[in-house]
């Protein structure tokens, strides 16, 4: 399977063949598509995922990213085991969440580190975490 590798955050190198998806900063959905055989189904933000207190955590965001060829993907991220924790009183983020849904419907759930085979279809769903809230509400 033939593929690229990319990060979220602007770096782009397609000396390997993977798309590596990572959160730190984000490539416009226009400039990813022109680059990399990918449709951004989904990029919306990801309502209650910041924790509760005097100031509320910061939201995450969904992405739903589709693939449009066959190829190998990774995923990079962080806080999927252990929650963003809040200040001062305040309640912890939701976690993040990455997963695959297959292009017959079954969703195969992913580790913070994690490469998989996709074909064309599939869709990488991606759930960042959300920020802790600071301070009792």
């Amino acid at each position: 399977a033939e593929g690229y590798q990319a990060e979220f955050s602007g770096r782009v190198r397609q000396a390997t063949k993977k798309l590596i998806v990572g959160v730190s900063r984000l490539t416009d959905p226009e400039v990813l598509e022109w680059r990399y055989p990918v449709r951004l189904n989904e990029f919306k933000i990801r309502k209650n995922s910041g924790g509760k207190g005097h100031f509320k955590g910061g939201n995450g965001v969904v992405r739903k990213i589709e693939f449009l060829k066959d190829m190998q993907a990774a995923i990079i991220s962080n806080h999927q085991l252990i929650p963003p924790p809040g200040l001062k009183g305040g309640g912890d983020g939701l976690c993040g969440e990455n997963s695959v849904q297959r292009a017959q419907g079954k969703i195969e759930k992913l580790t913070s580190s994690q490469e998989t085979t996709v074909k064309k279809g599939d869709i990488f769903i991606i759930k960042t975490p959300g920020g802790g809230g600071y301070g009792v509400s």
